[in-house]
């Protein structure tokens, strides 16, 4: 297996050490969030179905991001946080879950945004507490100052954990953190309801043929799903297209996902020429249809800017095609590995998106062998279970699952 450009942490192979606590001691652990969002259900039930772990999650509501009940795990509403000057915020619950009351270990929200972190953070040392910061660890807009302080707030806590491996060797290596404290819980999905739908639509291969035919797709299907925004850069499907539509008539891209940007990319789709060769299918949630679209695709293609979307695409054996530059994407960039489970193109260059779409669409042989890649990508590396395992360790204090070398 190769080795993605974006990371040289390798993962350990051995499970989560064993446990200071003594066997049955429970451990109650408190996780403040911006939002519970359906994708992070599974993840927070597994955590709790781990003996001697008592869980509660403590959320809100963030702007597009829908909640949703849990399942498996305590869940407590919380209010808003306040609006205070520039674009800052106090959460006054990081604050009040400070408490021995509340929990033994308190995983708060790693956003330096909230004035509310650090006060947080001593607050809980002072109580006794475990805490860990969990985030991204930088920002797609990162500025000196704002590295400063949001590295200054981690060091404060006993443990930070991280979405993925590069960016947490990179606070091992280039800033200064101790590799004991650094923590990756590997973002990830659950991909056990996909690996269900996935073969559901193997099985009934009139399902993929019966969509075709209902859009009018007769060719290679590229598929893009996510909300419509600006910084996604969809509109360069629609530059790709342009060429490949010379070497494939039939090729279509189906969209699916709405937002602000919807009515600009229709009207590039237009002054393009390519308009008859996009299907835009509005929002479609649920695995159940969801998984006719993926499984009925020769190609995932998200421009700029991609996520856990990645994860969903891998699920179903879909080779992913995304921008070459990872500072525009999210931590999730890490699983795609050039040339074996994907390609990377240049980034904002729709000629060479095209040049990766066309090389993927025209080889059945390396489609193949990318689909294989993928499902491997989700099954092993960047599994649910991987990720929880990180999580664990960190409440734990255990020793890290990933070693840095």
């Amino acid at each position: 297996m190769g080795r993605s450009p974006y990371a040289r942490v390798v993962l350990s192979e051995s499970p989560v050490p064993s446990q200071d606590r003594p066997a049955g001691d429970r451990l109650r652990v408190s996780i403040q969030q911006p939002a519970l969002p359906a994708y992070r259900i599974p993840v927070f039930a597994a955590l709790a179905s781990r003996p001697g772990i008592e869980l509660s999650v403590h959320f809100a509501t963030e702007k597009e991001i829908d909640n949703v009940g849990a399942e498996g795990f305590a869940a407590k509403p919380t209010k808003q946080p306040t609006p205070l000057f520039g674009g800052m915020f106090w959460n006054q619950a990081q604050v009040g879950l400070a408490k021995r009351s509340s929990c033994d270990v308190l995983v708060l929200e790693w956003n330096i945004r909230l004035l509310s972190l650090v006060p947080a953070i001593l607050k809980a040392r002072m109580a006794g507490l475990r805490v860990i910061v969990w985030g991204h660890g930088f920002s797609k807009h990162e500025s000196p100052i704002k590295a400063f302080f949001r590295r200054s707030a981690a060091r404060l806590a006993h443990g930070v954990m991280f979405y993925n491996r590069g960016t947490a060797e990179r606070h091992v290596r280039s800033h200064g953190f101790d590799p004991s404290r650094v923590y990756v819980a590997i973002n990830s999905l659950d991909q056990r309801p996909i690996a269900g739908a996935r073969e559901r639509c193997v099985a009934e291969p009139d399902g993929v043929r019966a969509l075709r035919d209902e859009h009018r797709i007769d060719g290679p299907l590229i598929l893009y799903v996510s909300r419509l925004l600006e910084e996604n850069r969809a509109e360069l499907l629609f530059d790709a297209l342009v060429v490949l539509r010379e070497r494939f008539p039939g090729v279509t891209v189906a969209i699916i996902g709405a937002g602000p940007d919807e009515e600009r990319l229709r009207n590039e789709a237009g002054a393009k020429g390519v308009a008859e060769h996009v299907r835009f299918l509005g929002k479609i949630y649920g695995e159940d249809r969801l998984s006719w679209w993926f499984s009925a695709s020769d190609v995932f293609c998200y421009p700029q800017n991609i996520g856990l979307a990645m994860m969903h695409a891998m699920g179903y054996g879909v080779p992913v095609v995304t921008s070459d530059s990872p500072d525009l994407h999210g931590p999730e960039i890490e699983a795609l590995v050039n040339g074996e489970n994907g390609l990377l193109y240049k980034h904002g260059d729709g000629a060479d998106l095209a040049e990766k779409l066309a090389a993927i669409l025209s080889d059945p042989d390396l489609r193949a062998r990318m689909s294989e890649a993928a499902l491997e990508t989700v099954r092993e590396r960047f599994s649910l279970d991987r990720m929880v395992d990180g999580y664990e360790a960190a409440v734990r204090g255990s020793a890290p699952v990933d070693s840095f070398r």
